[in-house]
């Protein structure tokens, strides 16, 4: 196996492991504020919306305990009040283990570096665009639509829309990068094949 394959593969999986920590911590910590504040100026060039106080996302504390660098950061308001109803965007609205997915699917398939970074930039930029445009939809549907439509449709894709928009991205990704090992497996094949070689 070629050492810098190996140690390519170390600082991957490394990478994917330190990233996992914390509750997926620096995933929140990055996307809640990319999130909130788009969807708090869409609502409000709609509505005269307000960002509520007081209301501090579940990453404060542990940043608060463990991270005090990034306390401000961590502990910004998450609830917006417009048209007379309170919409809090609570950490599975951010869902940071889909962004998780999205850079494990990328972290452990074998690519070049610039293709890598140029696959992440795309991964990620998609899915915030979205997330933010199904947040701010979310919004408007239960301001006037009322609760039970916004309920019915936010459940569907609490269970579904995630996942299978992981998969679109992750497919559209390996369509626009011509991207043809396939996550994991490719990496496991050379190990596999350099254990055995040693063996013979």
């Amino acid at each position: 196996m070629n050492r810098s394959y190996l140690n390519s593969i170390i600082l991957r999986y490394c990478l994917l492991l330190i990233l996992g920590l914390g509750n997926l911590f620096i995933f929140y910590l990055i996307f809640t504020p990319l999130t909130i504040y788009p969807v708090f100026d869409l609502i409000n060039f709609f509505y005269d919306a307000v960002l509520l106080k007081g209301n501090p996302s579940k990453i404060c504390d542990l940043a608060t305990n463990l991270f005090p660098a990034f306390q401000n950061l961590a502990c910004i308001n998450t609830t917006i009040f417009f048209k007379g109803y309170f919409a809090s965007i609570i950490p599975a609205c951010i869902a940071g283990s889909a962004y998780y997915l999205l850079l494990i699917l990328n972290l452990s398939t074998p690519m070049d570096k610039k293709k890598r970074l140029k696959s992440i930039f795309f991964l990620m930029s998609s899915f915030l665009f979205i997330n933010i445009l199904r947040i701010f939809t979310f919004a408007l549907l239960f301001a006037n639509k009322g609760f039970e439509l916004f309920n019915i449709t936010h459940i569907a894709t609490w269970y579904f829309g995630s996942t299978v928009l992981v998969i679109i991205l992750w497919f559209a990704n390996v369509f626009l990068f011509n991207i043809r090992s396939i996550p994991i497996y490719e990496d496991f094949k050379v190990i596999i094949s350099q254990i055995r070689g040693k063996n013979k």
